[in-house]
């Protein structure tokens, strides 16, 4: 543990980073691998899963969390296979 006051606070404010955007990344992966199941499956709800995982994908990029273009290739492979 530092003990400098503003290492202290980094180490604070890096973790709660570090979980809000483990929480965001997390979320995204779930909606793209519930449109994908959905998709293979042929269910009635692929539309509402395939507008979730496409939101979630977009919050994740415009956080930083992934690159634009990986986002873009996230977004592109849902709508094929939907």
């Amino acid at each position: 543990m530092p003990n400098i006051k503003s290492a202290i606070k980094r180490v604070k404010t890096n973790a709660s980073a570090n979980a809000q955007n483990s929480h965001t990344k997390s979320t995204m992966r779930t909606a793209v691998k519930k449109a994908e199941n959905a998709s293979l499956n042929n269910e009635e709800n692929v539309k509402e899963l395939l507008q979730s995982a496409i939101k979630q994908v977009d919050k994740a990029a415009s956080k930083g969390l992934i690159h634009k273009n990986t986002a873009a290739r996230k977004k592109a492979q849902l709508m094929k296979k939907a």
